[in-house]
């Protein structure tokens, strides 16, 4: 016998979550489809080298790699490198994220898109992190992206699409965190320390868990000097306005160029009137991915501590390394299970979610059974769910089953009722009975049960 029992870091999902998930989905989809998006979806698995060298060293490490079918050591070289041995009995790897698949599939597909391509994407993906609160390693991105096009009016519409989304989901304390790899370059740059970019940024990803001083000391242990450590410090120690950071970085011109974008995107979200959140600049996000060249964004809700619930960047070079370059792309990403426990942990959901049955018809047995099958036809004509119990049961099991399932309606049709073509439906809120024909139930769900 085999125990039942889930891998850690995925879950399972009774029809009360799936409800709460979907309302998740429909609302985000809903505000991506406003602002022009469409949808596509792409495979769970890619070839491995379609993802590695993607994501940064640590990210790298974190793809679930799957082995070749058969045999899968019958022709590799044995006294290959790890890595090269990793290669040849991995040829394909679960996808760590949805924007590498689709810088492949804009790549792929140029001929039958209209640029800029607005896309969105709601799709499971899968990470070999370790398993905690809030992290798991298979896990829904709800991702939107603009290839084709490098204005700054993409990151203010991610902007408004973040503010618009999460306060129709609920969240109330939201704050967008605004910042831009070019700036950090220019950092990095006035630091002396270019040429240790990467180590720079992965570190200072860390610095809200780790703080300031574990972020130097690990700076330091990568082998950035200490007086470029220092430098960097006095960037990150305190919040910095705009227009002093312009001066600190007026003698980097991609880092003046990172400030003038940011001060531009946020003059245009101004203008766009008010939002629902806070927009906050952010010099410490780095988000360490490889790919993003420009805005950095991430998003961090005061509703219930969880870490960042949404983030996304610039990434202008990302379908380069697919044959098509020129092609400058920016997206988001809503962090669906992170949401999801946020509204579960504030009891923000919606009263109702509609993810029941709407009416259940008792079985007094075949005959009555027959002539409830055409009534339910006419119901689910309707576009009302509904059903009828397999069996005739004991009254008190078909009762229960209405009630466990939280179904608010029972019908029930015996030789009286079909005889005069009408139904008496119970209400299982109070217990009260009410005869009427079919059209009067119809407009009884139609107003949500209202009388």
């Amino acid at each position: 016998m085999v125990r039942p029992a889930l891998l850690k870091g995925t879950r399972d999902f009774l029809p009360h979550q799936i409800a709460k998930r979907e309302f998740i989905f429909d609302t985000i989809a809903h505000v991506y489809r406003k602002f022009g998006f469409q949808p596509i979806e792409t495979p769970a698995m890619e070839r491995s080298e379609t993802l590695m060298g993607k994501y940064g060293e640590e990210g790298d490490r974190l793809i679930f790699r799957l082995l070749n079918n058969g045999d899968f050591m019958a022709d590799v070289d044995r006294n290959a490198s790890s890595t090269e041995l990793a290669s040849q009995i991995s040829k394909r790897a679960l996808r760590y994220d949805l924007t590498v698949p689709f810088a492949r599939f804009v790549s792929q597909h140029r001929s039958e898109l209209t640029f800029p391509f607005k896309r969105y994407q709601i799709q499971p993906v899968w990470r070999a992190d370790r398993p905690q609160k809030g992290r798991y390693q298979e896990f829904y991105q709800c991702d939107a992206d603009v290839v084709g096009s490098n204005s700054l009016l993409h990151e203010v519409e991610f902007i408004l699409i973040f503010d618009e989304a999460l306060a129709s989901l609920g969240l109330n304390q939201v704050t967008i965190h605004l910042n831009n790899r070019k700036v950090l370059t220019g950092i990095a740059e006035v630091a002396g320390c270019a040429d240790s970019f990467s180590d720079m940024a992965i570190v200072l990803d860390k610095l809200d868990k780790i703080g300031l001083e574990r972020v130097e000391q690990e700076w330091a242990e990568r082998g950035i000097s200490a007086e470029s450590v220092e430098v960097l410090g006095n960037f990150f120690k305190d919040s910095i306005e705009i227009g002093a950071l312009e001066d600190d970085l007026k003698s980097s011109e991609i880092g003046s160029q990172g400030v003038k974008e940011l001060a531009e995107v946020m003059q245009m979200v101004e203008r766009s009137g008010p939002l629902h959140a806070e927009l906050r600049l952010n010099l410490t996000l780095a988000r360490g991915l490889d790919y993003y060249t420009g805005a950095i964004f991430e998003v961090t809700t005061d509703d219930h501590a969880i870490g960042s619930i949404c983030g996304g960047g610039r990434y202008d070079d990302l379908t380069g390394t697919f044959g098509l370059s020129d092609m400058s792309g920016i997206g988001v990403s809503f962090g669906a299970d992170r949401i999801y426990d946020v509204l579960e942990a504030t009891a923000a959901w919606p009263e109702a979610l509609g993810f029941t049955t709407q009416v259940m018809f008792v079985n007094f047995g075949e005959a009555e059974a027959t002539h409830c099958m055409g009534l339910l036809r006419d119901l689910r004509g309707k576009g009302i769910s509904s059903e009828l119990y397999p069996s005739a049961a004991k009254m008190k099991k078909q009762m229960k089953y209405a009630d466990d399932k939280g179904i608010p309606y029972v019908c029930l049709v015996g030789s009286e009722e079909m005889n005069s073509n009408t139904i008496t439906v119970k209400s299982m809120a109070d217990g009260s009975q009410e005869t009427m024909d079919l059209e009067g139930l119809i407009a009884r769900l139609d107003k949500g049960g209202d009388s």
